[in-house]
C-alpha cells in the first residue's frame, strides 16, 4: 500500500484565525488515518525561493484516505477559516 503525504505550505494572515484552524483540524484527519509528521518554520533556502514561510506535513495510509479527508464534509467545513487565516498551498505526494 502506498502512503499518501499532503504538504501544506502557508503564510498566516491572521493569528487568531490560524490558531482556530488548527484547533479543529486534527480531529477532520483521525477518521481517515492522517497523522501530523511536522509543523516548522523555513528557516533557510538552499535553492530557489519558496514565498511561504510556514509548512505542515501529514501522513496518511494510502491516496484514497487523504483525498476522502480532503473532500469530506468536516474539513470542507473549515476551508473559509483556513481561507480567512492564511494563504495555503496544499500538495499531495506518494511514497
Amino acid at each position: 500500500m502506498t502512503q499518501a503525504y499532503v504538504v501544506g505550505q502557508m503564510t498566516v494572515k491572521d493569528p487568531e484565525k490560524w490558531a482556530q484552524y488548527r484547533s479543529q483540524v486534527l480531529a477532520t484527519l483521525l477518521p481517515f488515518g492522517g497523522e501530523l509528521v511536522f509543523r516548522g518554520e523555513q528557516v533557510q533556502s538552499f535553492s530557489g525561493v519558496n514565498r511561504h514561510p510556514d509548512i505542515v506535513v501529514i501522513r496518511f495510509p494510502s491516496l484514497g484516505d487523504a483525498q476522502g479527508w480532503h473532500s469530506s464534509v468536516d474539513y470542507q467545513a473549515l476551508i473559509p477559516l483556513r481561507q480567512e487565516a492564511a494563504d495555503v498551498l496544499l500538495t499531495t505526494y506518494a511514497a
